[in-house]
């Protein structure tokens, strides 16, 4: 089952789910493969919180991940990355294929995303970038926070 895929079928946005011969695991490679800017890519990161799991949709330019502040955001304690094994059990999906969209988590949104037209993540397979408008991201997901310019 595509999880994926089939949110999208009937969604109303605009996307493309893009293959690509090998995995793209960084922001420079999806950057360079797609010939686009650095903050289109768009990863999605496995957040451990002591309020739970939450998936973060982060700006590839945004540059190192301030813990403190998403901590303050979500008004929790803790924050830091899940762990591989963490991403794999709470997701389905192995880290670095984790998707923008369908994951049962509350997700937290970088603002940066909407300085364009289409962004470019992941999709749930690891040859598969899905190429999504951010309204997208928005709309598909249970949104908890923003996380600010």
């Amino acid at each position: 089952m595509d999880i994926v895929a089939n949110l999208l079928r009937n969604s109303g946005y605009v996307y493309e789910l893009m293959l690509h011969d090998t995995p793209l695991f960084s922001v420079q490679e999806g950057a360079a493969y797609f010939h686009i800017a650095e903050g289109q890519t768009a990863p999605t990161l496995l957040l451990k919180t002591d309020d739970g799991y939450k998936a973060l949709v982060i700006a590839g330019d945004r540059g190192k991940i301030n813990f403190k502040e998403i901590a303050a955001l979500v008004n929790c304690k803790r924050v830091c990355l899940a762990s591989r094994k963490e991403v794999e059990q709470v997701t389905g999906f192995a880290a670095g294929c984790v998707p923008m969209i369908g994951l049962s988590v509350p997700y937290i949104l970088d603002r940066r995303l909407f300085r364009y037209d289409f962004v470019y993540g992941g999709s749930g397979q690891p040859t598969r970038t899905l190429r999504i408008e951010p309204a997208a991201l928005q709309q598909l997901n249970r949104i908890t926070a923003m996380l600010e310019t």
